[in-house]
């Protein structure tokens, strides 16, 4: 159960996160498509049962009878409600923001960091340039296009084994985009966000199962099991977040400092 403090603070944090869809001031009209009207559908639907759809909601087109209006904020100050998918997706990270004890940023969508690049436009994209470059023998690929690699050796740190099928392997980053958006990055711009996703500096092939078990978490949550690669891993992750003037919150830095202590001060 949350403690009093808690819950001020999520009170205080679900204003800031409500602020993210809600704008200010509009007013409202009550249109039945079955009937003749203008050819431009508003930018907010408030359907019969008052639940307030923007353009992102999949009931957005399906919503044929509605009040009109031009924020999120002017249809829930009428009455409406937010679908319980944004409700849920709010709760959740609000909650993961007093969790972690730092403030409130913004959804996170994967979809807003675009990575795995071709940049060179040569069909191969970044993982693939990766798999390329760091495999110990000659790669071979899925087809005669030579665009994605099938075959080759490649040793995994996280692990410290070997793999020879380009599918048992994912391309990690080691600054998560997640860890990244909640320190600092949810005010970077689209192209900040996708130099960042496709950053060699912050990329790394590993056993895909440790990838996925690693997820979204930090140094003080995370390190590879294999313990003779993890002070080389703690200064990596701290070089990507000094480049990128990323921050940790004061728990974390405490955490930090302790294992980068136990490494020797990695000088």
């Amino acid at each position: 159960m949350l403690s009093e403090k808690n819950m001020k603070y999520k009170t205080i944090l679900m204003g800031s996160v409500l602020a993210l869809f809600l704008n200010l001031t509009a007013c409202g009209q009550t249109v039945d498509t079955n009937s003749p009207l203008t050819s431009t559908e508003p930018v907010v639907k408030q359907s019969t049962s008052g639940i307030c759809h923007d353009k992102t909601s999949p009931s957005y087109n399906r919503t044929k009878k509605y009040k009109g209006f031009d924020t999120v904020a002017a249809c829930v100050a009428d009455g409406g409600r937010l679908p319980k998918s944004k409700t849920n997706a709010i709760d959740k990270a609000t909650n993961e923001a007093i969790e972690h004890g730092n403030a409130f940023v913004g959804l996170y969508d994967r979809s807003d960091w675009p990575h795995w690049l071709d940049s060179d436009t040569d069909c191969q994209n970044t993982r693939h340039e990766i798999l390329i470059q760091t495999s110990r023998k000659p790669v071979s690929f899925k087809s005669d296009r030579e665009c994605n690699v099938l075959m080759g050796e490649w040793y995994d740190p996280y692990s410290g084994d070997t793999y020879i099928v380009s599918n048992e392997l994912d391309l990690d980053h080691i600054v998560p985009l997640k860890f990244a958006h909640g320190h600092g990055a949810d005010k970077w711009n689209r192209e900040r966000k996708s130099q960042f996703a496709n950053d060699i500096e912050n990329l790394i092939l590993a056993q895909a199962s440790l990838n996925r078990q690693k997820g979204a978490k930090g140094l003080d949550e995370w390190l590879p099991p294999n313990h003779q690669y993890r002070c080389q891993y703690i200064t990596r992750f701290n070089n990507v977040m000094a480049k990128y003037d990323l921050a940790y919150i004061p728990s974390e830095q405490r955490i930090v400092n302790k294992v980068v202590e136990a490494c020797g001060g990695l000088d």
